[in-house]
């Protein structure tokens, strides 16, 4: 790599980020140390807003900041070795940092073979503090190679909660007007559109119905095509796409790919392994997640089906015109990962959609529901109710699109709550 080109790009990449500070939303629930000995690592799908994780990081930091990221091409054929240009380049740009602390932003560093290695003496012995992002899977805990184990401090990144997507619309998410004053219609008409097309950070400022429905089936395709047929190199694409539509029109319920196996036999070619190693490649990928059932044994968990969320709303859009029951108890279970929570699902004497734990240990359940009816109240109800006695708790939530109250059933509080003022307040 030459160093003139090395310059070009870092000062290009200068001016740029630093010119977007007024278009950064502040993201919640991203906590990285101020004093941290380790890389910090960003991941997650693609289109969630790393990248402006990064600037408003890199922000932090001021002059001492060197932003790059790694799928500009002026950077291709960039190798391990020529990390070490990096420094240098910088100071000689700007000497006025050299003997000051330094802050290195690597985005879509895992394009660079070897990476960690760099990173790991960056931080440990020059002193360098180091953030890096990336969409690939790569990218996950579990992948990281060995050099970076235990010395990295990990963070996903999703698409905006329905907070940071009120706050791209120019409200306060922390202003109790929104939830309980005069602007709540308009807070309820910004929820539903959050629960149909989801939280991509570049789906929300548009307006049209169309706009937002090409732009998610030109993010579903990028996605499909390369964290999932080019990272994989999958040969059987008929398998794949029929596998791509059973999950995202599953969203919400339990699926088990035993019996979509059986289905697929004699339509298309296939093995029960391979069906699963492209199973397990979807989940790799974070565009879906699973939520096993509540029970004391690993084995009863993975004997019984795997309940499926996708990683954002607005891509189940390219299957079909969706449920809002089965949208919003997506938005609920998305809300309570990106706040931490160990989740599972209930299903014994009744069904209760998600039983929390958290990081210190305690449990809570939590039921969603559209709309209460005299149908469903007792069976939402009753599902709720058991689930609380089965993990000891005195209380637990119900989740609806609009009802607002409080009662005892069978010696349980039950608190129905609506899901755009959970969202905001909880």
């Amino acid at each position: 790599m030459q160093t003139t080109v090395l310059k070009e790009v870092i000062a290009d990449n200068r001016r740029f980020f630093q010119g977007r500070s007024a278009t950064i939303v502040p993201r919640k629930g991203i906590h990285i140390p101020a004093v941290l000995d380790k890389v910090a690592v960003l991941f997650g799908v693609r289109r969630s807003g790393k990248t402006f994780i990064l600037y408003d990081q890199a922000l932090r930091y001021g002059d001492a900041a060197l932003y790059l990221d790694f799928e500009d091409d002026r950077l291709h054929g960039f190798a391990l070795a020529d990390f070490d240009l990096l420094k240098p380049a910088f100071l000689e740009l700007y000497p006025q940092l050299i003997g000051k602390p330094l802050a290195f932003f690597l985005d879509e560093v895992q394009n660079v073979e070897g990476w960690e290695r760099f990173c790991r003496r960056a931080v440990e012995r020059e002193g360098i503090a180091v953030y890096v992002s990336g969409s690939s899977s790569r990218m996950m805990p579990s992948e990281i190679h060995t050099e970076l184990r235990g010395r990295a401090w990990s963070q996903e990144i999703m698409p905006y909660s329905f907070a940071e997507f009120v706050t791209s619309k120019g409200f306060d998410p922390d202003d109790p007007a929104l939830a309980f004053g005069a602007d709540r219609d308009l807070i309820r008409h910004l929820f539903a559109l959050y629960m149909r097309w989801g939280g991509y950070p570049e789906v929300a400022p548009l307006e049209s119905d169309f706009d937002r429905q090409k732009l998610l089936r030109d993010y579903y395709g990028a996605l499909y095509f390369r964290d999932l047929v080019e990272r994989y190199q999958i040969s059987n694409i008929q398998l794949l796409d029929a596998l791509s539509e059973r999950l995202f029109s599953s969203f919400a319920t339990r699926f088990t790919l035993t019996a979509f196996y059986k289905q697929c036999q004699g339509r298309m070619p296939l093995s029960k392994d391979l069906l699963f190693r492209y199973y397990r490649h979807f989940l790799d990928s974070m565009l879906i997640y699973e939520v096993r059932l509540f029970a004391e044994s690993s084995y009863a968990r993975m004997r019984n089906p795997a309940k499926l969320y996708p990683v954002d709303t607005g891509l189940c859009r390219h299957i079909l015109s969706t449920d809002d029951g089965r949208l919003l108890e997506t938005i609920v279970f998305l809300e309570l990962k990106r706040r931490g929570m160990e989740l599972f699902y209930y299903h014994e004497r009744g069904e209760c959609d998600f039983i929390t734990r958290s990081a210190d240990g305690v449990l809570g359940c939590m039921q969603v529901c559209y709309e209460l009816t005299e149908e469903n109240r007792e069976r939402e109800v009753r599902g709720l109710v058991d689930a609380c006695k089965r993990v000891g708790a005195d209380s637990g939530s119900l989740i609806t699109w609009g009802e607002e109250r409080e009662f005892v059933a069978d010696d349980i509080t039950v608190t129905v709550r609506p899901a755009w003022r959970w969202c905001l307040t909880a």
